[in-house]
C-alpha cells in the first residue's frame, strides 16, 4: 500500500512536469540548456532565502511559527528576482545566439525560453515541494492515526502540481512584460505568487486552500495561453487537425 501511495502522489505531482520536458523539450538541446539554467536561478533563490533566514533568527533570537509567513513572503520575492536575473540572462545569449547566425535570427523564440525557464521553475520548486513528503509516504505508519487528515499525501500532491504549472504559466507572463515593458503584468505575477504562497497555510483545511489554488491555475493558464498568442480558433485547429 505504502508503494502505492508513493507511485500515486509521484506521478500526480511530476507527472504533467515530465510529460511536457519529454515532450517539448528533451529532443532540443538548447532548450534542455534553458531548462538547467532557470532550474539553476531558482536553487540560487532558495540559498538566498536561506540565508536570510539564518540571519534573521540569529539576529533576533528566535524562531517561531509567527515568521513563517514572513519568511514565505520574502522567497516568493527572491523567487521572482531571481525569475528576472534569468531573463535578462537568456536575453543577452539570445542576442548572442542571433548574432552567430547565418541569417541574424536566433534558433530560440522569447517564447519557448520563457515556457522553458518557467517549466524549469516548477520542477525545481516541485521536487523541493514534494520529496520529504514522498520519502514518507513510502511508511512506516498510517496517516491520520491521531486525528490529522488522512488525505495529507493525495492534496500535497495535487498541491504540488498546481505549483509545477503556476511556475510554467508565470514564467510566460513574466517574461512577456519583462520584454514589453509592462509593470502590470510583472505586478500580477508577483501578488498571484504571493496569494499562492499564503493560501497553502491555510492547511489542513484543504478546501480552503486547493479549490481556490486550481482555480488561480486555470486563471493563470488561461492569460499564459492569451500571452503567448493562442486563440480559441488555433485550439479548433489543433483538435480537428488541420493545418493552414
Amino acid at each position: 500500500m505504502a508503494a502505492a501511495v508513493l507511485l500515486g502522489c509521484a506521478a500526480i505531482a511530476l507527472g504533467p512536469a515530465a510529460a511536457l520536458v519529454l515532450l517539448t523539450v528533451a529532443a532540443e538541446p538548447l532548450l534542455l540548456i534553458v531548462l538547467v539554467a532557470g532550474a539553476f536561478f531558482w536553487l540560487l533563490s532558495l540559498l538566498a532565502a536561506s540565508l536570510l533566514w539564518s540571519v534573521w533568527v540569529q539576529l533576533s533570537g528566535r524562531e517561531d511559527a509567527a515568521l513563517l509567513p514572513l519568511g514565505a513572503a520574502a522567497a516568493v520575492l527572491l523567487q521572482e528576482l531571481c525569475r528576472f536575473a534569468c531573463f535578462k540572462m537568456l536575453k543577452k545569449a539570445d542576442e548572442g545566439l542571433a548574432t552567430l547566425s547565418k541569417d541574424g535570427r536566433s534558433p530560440l523564440s522569447l517564447r519557448r525560453v520563457a515556457y522553458v525557464s518557467g517549466l524549469s521553475f516548477g520542477i525545481i520548486s516541485g521536487l523541493f515541494s514534494i520529496t520529504n513528503i514522498l520519502a514518507d509516504s513510502a511508511g512506516p505508519g498510517t496517516v491520520g492515526i491521531h486525528g490529522d487528515s488522512p488525505y495529507f499525501f493525495i492534496t500535497s500532491a495535487f498541491l504540488t502540481m498546481a505549483l509545477v504549472l503556476l511556475h510554467t504559466f508565470w514564467g510566460i507572463i513574466f517574461f512577456d512584460a519583462c520584454e514589453r515593458r509592462r509593470a502590470g503584468g510583472l505586478g500580477l505575477v508577483v501578488g498571484s505568487h504571493l496569494l499562492t504562497s499564503g493560501l497553502t497555510f491555510l492547511n489542513p483545511w484543504y478546501e480552503a486552500s486547493l479549490g481556490p489554488i486550481f482555480i488561480l491555475t486555470l486563471c493563470t493558464g488561461l492569460w499564459a495561453f492569451s500571452t503567448a498568442g493562442g486563440s480559441f480558433h488555433n485550439v479548433l485547429k489543433c483538435l480537428s487537425c488541420k493545418g493552414e
